[in-house]
């Protein structure tokens, strides 16, 4: 497997694939002056041979891009030592992080990802490209839009629906549908600005 991406996202990935006996051949990054991240080498592109890829990099949009112009076949990488139902759908590269719970009859869309100690209850829609950070967690049927980022610890109640690309800031409770690109804080969540891509 490759990983798109030098950086501290993918030395995290990187362990969840060795937790998993997945050999890393090397990161790929466009920064022509890394050779080297956490022990494996770094190239400058794509390599020819049929193995798997995953973007590991943090930033919604940026892997959203990255993912348009990549036609190489994309794994999955699942902590071992997370808890995920059996009857949750994960697609393509979606990176789930260790301590991770994930419920019954949850969808969880293309290169997303669900970080440490995330939680995301039962019948929750989790869109492509969406970060879900440590520590957050979404009660049962949150429906959460593409490129949306829930921040670190913020926690969402049951059936709400989080628009595309809006930003949850750290720690917030949300307690009220957010539309599209908004930009959310606080406890209740208010809407602080619009983020439009």
């Amino acid at each position: 497997m490759y990983l798109f991406g030098a950086s501290g996202h993918g030395k995290v990935i990187a362990d969840i694939a060795a937790a998993n006996d997945i050999k890393i051949k090397a990161f790929i990054d466009q920064d022509v002056t890394k050779n080297e991240c956490y022990g494996f080498p770094v190239l400058n592109n794509l390599p020819d041979d049929k193995e798997k890829l995953i973007i590991s990099i943090g930033n919604n949009l940026i892997r959203k891009k990255i993912a348009e112009q990549i036609k190489s076949e994309m794994g999955t990488l699942i902590h071992p030592k997370s808890i995920i139902s059996a009857s949750v759908n994960i697609e393509e590269g979606t990176v789930i992080m260790g301590g991770v719970v994930i419920n019954a009859d949850t969808a969880i869309g293309k290169h997303c990802i669900i970080n440490t100690n995330a939680s995301v209850d039962h019948d929750c829609v989790v869109e492509d490209f969406v970060h879900i950070s440590p520590n957050s967690a979404l009660a049962g049927g949150v429906e959460v839009g593409e490129g949306s980022q829930i921040g670190i610890g913020a926690s969402v109640i049951q059936g709400i629906k989080i628009g595309k690309w809006c930003v949850i800031g750290a720690g917030a409770v949300i307690i009220n549908d957010v539309p599209d690109y908004s930009v959310v804080v606080g406890n209740p969540g208010r809407i602080i600005k619009k983020n439009f891509i």
